[in-house]
Parts: C-alpha cells; structure tokens; sequence
C-alpha cells in the first residue's frame, strides 16, 4: 500500500502537534506524584513526631529526620499533638512550593 502523495509527511506532523501534549500530561502526573509523597511523608513525620513525644525525646528532631532532604527546607513541627508541617517542591520555576499537613497523636489505653 503506498500513501497518497498529499498524505505523506501526516504521521509526523500529527506526532509533532501531540507532544506537547503529552509533555504536559506527564509533568502533571510526576507532579501529582510528587505531592502524593510529599503527604505521605508529612504524615511519617508526624507519626515519628508523636512516638519521640510519647518517649519524651526531640519530637522536632523525629519529625526532621524522618523527611528526605529535598523536603525539609520549610518544614515546621508543633507538638501536644504533632503537627508537621512541609513545602512540597514544584517541577515549574517560579510556582511557589505546596504546602501540606499531617497530624498525630499517641493515644493512651487504659491500664497500659
């Protein structure tokens, strides 16, 4: 099967005219990605935040070493309960950072 002479250069230009596109669509899902973790991690945080207040060690100091360094620029820790507090970072230059939150708290059985 041979293209028609006026058909023959429409694959490209249809790849060309959809990249952008998809360029687009999967800088949203990494970001998506990105601030996915960026909760999780927030709520590890606070967990570990909480556990080193319940031992009567440095919450703050849990909470910090439970973010990866690209996170911690930003990040804030309260306690009774612990609240964390961090910036997740944005793929496009200029857009502030997202912030986002998590808070914990041990809970004490009777008894224990």
């Amino acid at each position: 099967m041979r293209a028609s002479e006026g058909e023959s250069g429409q694959a490209a230009v249809e790849l060309v005219a959809v990249l952008p596109v998809l360029a687009l669509v999967a800088a949203i899902a990494l970001q998506l990605a990105i601030v996915g973790f960026g909760l999780w991690t927030s709520a590890n945080a606070s967990r570990a935040a909480a556990r080193a207040e319940h031992v009567e060690g440095d919450p703050r100091q849990a909470a910090r070493s439970a973010v990866p360094s690209p996170f911690r620029r930003g990040l804030s820790v309260r306690t009774a309960p612990a609240r964390v507090r961090l910036r997740v970072p944005v793929l496009v230059p200029g857009v502030r950072p997202i912030p986002v939150r998590a808070r914990s708290a041990l809970l004490e059985l009777p008894g224990g």
